[in-house]
């Protein structure tokens, strides 16, 4: 812009002078500087014409931790060629630096790159839009073209491994089998009935399809071993955080943005740790095949039914992926409301950074109706929050609740795993 206004007031000048002196020299540079712009302007508008520009996310599911890759290709699809070309990424994925600048692309050429993306926060994500931006070889005209298309990604919360956590026993009520029904295999068949679309083929049950001449598939009950509730605090008057001090470190490292570092420090704020622990639990009992149900407050309430299998695992990360601690209900009343749902023998996982003591008394209360309570108490001082959790945890351990205490900086698979 700036060269541009030098060029403007050159051509005012010379015409001015041409005016008044009639000299043909004053003229003929008019003349010039006039062809010089209407052939930069035209230049500028060719270059940023006949562009395409293809990203692919090999997958659109990430974790923290990870890394995410997307593939760009760039192609020229004009007869002239491009001096330069900046490809400038709007995506809102925290260090994803995707924006590149490609000098020379001949006609019908193509260039491509790739980039590698640390995911370091949890949530949902835009990629994209992309501007592309070109100009003359004398700087007069940039232009801008904006390519609107987006894509979301979402970047689950980081799992640790857990080498050992309280199992929930078997319970059958009045000595019953459990009548419920299940889409996954299990030991106990509870009867069969005919073939339906997207069933399995190791469903059928070939005595009854040779019987009746058709297909028939057995249906599962599910087994008699107790579900695991996870109950997660988003009461955002329990969380604390020290995101200036995380940030100041992160700022200190000397790994690439892409680079995946051997120890991945979690941001210092207990809603993550929370978060984190749940996805870690809910990990460790389905792949144990155990039925896993989430109760969390955020923004608004969450309840996710039990289940099993990998299904389940990603519908608990996608929900833990959105979560946000911006809930105005004490887990108290969380857990004096939900966990009264509960049949007895589940076994109930709370975990919360609270201080309050009201919400071990609403789990006490919860063991004492025969439900099999597990408390992970998240350590708001270590965060910059109120002290007391180790006074809660004591008190957890003193009425023979398993109790679990994470603080910051703690290895969290070691720490669940204590």
């Amino acid at each position: 812009m700036t060269r541009l206004r030098g060029m403007l007031l050159l051509l005012v000048a010379t015409l001015a002078v041409a005016l008044l002196t009639g000299r043909e020299l004053f003229y003929n540079l008019t003349y010039l500087l006039v062809a010089l712009l209407v052939v930069t302007f035209l230049w500028a508008q060719v270059s940023i014409r006949w562009i395409s520009l293809g990203r692919q996310t090999r997958s659109r599911r990430a974790q923290v931790n990870t890394l995410l890759e997307e593939r760009f290709l760039l192609r020229n699809t004009g007869p002239f060629p491009k001096l330069w070309l900046e490809v400038q990424d709007h995506s809102t994925l925290p260090g994803h630096y995707a924006s590149q600048v490609v000098n020379s692309l001949g006609p019908h050429q193509e260039r491509r790159w790739r980039v590698q993306t640390l995911c370091r926060e949890r949530g949902l994500f835009t990629l994209g839009p992309i501007t592309l931006s070109s100009g003359d070889p004398f700087g007069l005209f940039t232009l801008h073209r904006t390519l609107p298309h987006t894509t979301s990604v979402v970047i689950y919360p980081m799992t640790v491994e857990i080498r050992e956590f309280p199992l929930p026993l078997g319970h059958l009520p009045g000595g019953e089998a459990l009548r419920r029904r299940t889409h996954t295999i299990t030991p106990n068949a509870a009867g069969v009935r005919d073939y339906a679309p997207g069933d399995s083929f190791n469903r059928i049950h070939w005595p009854s399809t040779a019987r009746k001449d058709r297909l028939i598939v057995k249906e599962f009950e599910l087994d008699p071993l107790s579900d695991v509730w996870i109950f997660l605090d988003m009461d955002r008057h329990a969380h604390s955080a020290l995101s200036a001090a995380w940030k100041r470190r992160e700022l200190e490292r000397d790994w690439l943005p892409w680079e995946v570092p051997d120890s991945f420090q979690m941001p210092p704020s207990s809603e993550e740790y929370a978060v984190s622990a749940a996805a870690s639990i809910a990990q460790y009992f389905l792949r144990r095949g155990r039925g896993v149900g989430l109760v969390a407050y955020g923004q608004r309430r969450e309840v996710l039914q039990a289940d099993r299998g990998e299904r389940q695992l990603t519908k608990v990360l996608e929900i833990l992926a959105m979560l946000r601690a911006e809930g105005h209900i004490p887990f108290s009343e969380v857990l004096r409301t939900e966990a009264a749902r509960l049949r007895r023998g589940t076994t109930l996982v709370a975990i919360s950074p609270s201080v309050r003591s009201e919400w071990m008394l609403m789990a006490r209360h919860a063991q004492r109706t025969g439900l099999r309570v597990v408390a992970v108490v998240v350590d708001a001082a270590s965060f910059g929050g109120p002290p007391g959790a180790p006074e809660i945890a004591e008190q957890f351990a003193a009425v023979g609740i398993p109790v679990r205490l994470v603080r910051e900086g703690d290895d969290l698979g070691a720490a669940l795993s204590t």
